[in-house]
Order: C-alpha cells, then structure tokens, then sequence
C-alpha cells in the first residue's frame, strides 16, 4: 500500500487531547476530514505526523506549541478603554467577539478580563502554548500525487 506523502489528499479520522488528557477535538463516528498534506491547512505537526501513514494505519502524535498552534504571545493580548465599547455588549470574561483589523478583515478575540475602566482582550488562539496530542488514523489517501520516475 502507498504511504501518505507531500501533496497527497488524505481523509483522517481523529481525537485531539490535552496534556491531562481532556477531548479538545474529534471528528468522531462522522465523516473523517479530509485535506492536502503540504497546503498549510492543518497545524504543522499533525500534517507532519501523517506522513508515511498507509492506509488503515493509527498512530499517536505528541506535539509540542510550536508544532501546534504556537507559543501564547503577549503582544497577541490588548487592553482597551471600556468606554470604547458599544452600549450592548457588556463584556464578560470568557466571552468572544469578532473585531475588525487594521487591514479589513475579521478577527476573533476572546475577553480574558474585565474591570470597571478596562476590557482586556486576547487574540491567541484557545489552544495556543500547550503541548497536544492526537490519535491519528488514515482511513484513505484519495489524491496521491504520482511517484517520480527515477531517471
């Protein structure tokens, strides 16, 4: 059986956990996920972690934050004036709202602390600084990219 390579389309079914061993993410009993190894749109160390799969092959991945969603930034957190705020929201710890960048484009950030004057705000990814792990099993590859002829 072919391994799962660069370039490949690949269908995976998996269950993502935390360090103390919380479910994060799965794509369960449902329709696996499917996505192109090499297209950046999976976090790095799980496209990695797929790599050399062969079909019907399960394995664990241990990923460091670089490998996953990236160290937690500092510079990724803002505190604002709450008078900035628009009247109806009354932002509460936890919460997550959708700003709007510089550039146009929407941002989801999360409200990590509130004080009479004060609204902190944190862009970070939820998951970002902390080590995952992944149970990963490749159901197919349904792309395979074809081989190089050795010349």
């Amino acid at each position: 059986m072919a391994q799962a390579k660069e370039g490949d389309t690949v269908r995976v079914h998996y269950t993502g956990k935390l360090e103390d061993g919380t479910v994060f993410d799965t794509s369960g009993e449902g329709t696996p996920i499917e996505f192109t190894i090499g297209d950046g749109e999976i976090i790095p160390g799980f496209e990695k972690a797929v790599v050399g799969m062969e079909p019907g092959e399960t394995k664990t991945a241990r990923l460091s934050p670089e490998e996953a969603y990236g160290p937690r930034r500092e510079d990724m957190t803002l505190t604002v004036d709450r008078a900035q705020f628009p009247e109806e929201i009354d932002p509460e710890p936890g919460q997550q709202l959708q700003v709007q960048q510089p550039d146009g484009r929407a941002a989801v950030v999360v409200v990590s602390e509130v004080s009479e004057s004060t609204v902190t705000l944190d862009a970070n990814h939820p998951l970002a600084g902390q080590p995952l792990t992944f149970e990963i099993q490749l159901v197919e590859v349904v792309g395979a990219v074809p081989e190089q002829a050795a010349g």
